[in-house]
């Protein structure tokens, strides 16, 4: 069974396209899920994270105060690599866990980091959703109301564009309508399964 690495820039509309394999009964393994899942009250990892970043970071009722540690590691890259080093080891055990759970031609791996964290060796074959700068900016301005300076600084925390897509085995391009979306996956969901029977 291919793992199909997914990747791509904050904006670039990767859910999008997991929703759109995911029409076909294609095993969607999200690493964004899965931190959000490690990090759940009573979590070993969410321990962790208060050990390193202090009770600040919790919310009154115990959960993980998403903003307040963003605001942490997105002024400190000291402080952002420590996040990295506890959190990127437990997601890719937990990604290689359900993967080997799963029974299909092939399994989509989304991966936001798959570059950045040198783990690009973790799957067979990489696909880069990609769009221009503005258009990830307007995204996540309406998806999570930051302001365009901290998604710029966020877009500059990630690998550049042109970086990202020189690693692609394949490209979709997220510029463009929900139909053309569609056929792109189509193709490429052909594809996968003509490359995982030879």
């Amino acid at each position: 069974m291919l793992k199909i690495g997914l990747t791509g820039g904050i904006g670039s509309g990767k859910s999008t396209i997991t929703a759109l394999f995911s029409n076909y009964n294609i095993p969607i393994i999200d690493a964004d899920i899965i931190a959000h899942q490690l990090v759940a009250p009573g979590q070993p990892a969410l321990n962790l994270l208060q050990q390193a970043f202090g009770a600040a970071i919790l919310n009154s009722d115990g959960s993980l105060n998403r903003k307040q540690l963003r605001d942490i590691i997105f002024s400190d890259a000291d402080k952002k690599a420590q996040l990295e080093s506890i959190m990127h080891p437990l997601i890719f055990q937990q990604m290689q866990a359900e993967y080997q759970q799963q029974n299909s031609p092939y399994s989509i791996l989304c991966i936001p980091l798959l570059i950045e964290t040198k783990m690009t060796s973790f799957v067979d074959h990489i696909l880069v959703v990609d769009c221009d700068v503005e258009t990830q900016i307007e995204r996540v301005k309406q998806r999570d109301q930051l302001s365009t300076e901290r998604i710029l600084s966020i877009i500059a925390s990630q690998i550049d564009r042109k970086t990202r897509l020189s690693y692609a085995n394949d490209i979709i391009d997220n510029s463009k309508s929900t139909t053309q979306l569609a056929e792109q996956v189509k193709k490429l969901h052909n594809q996968y399964l003509l490359l995982n029977s030879n």
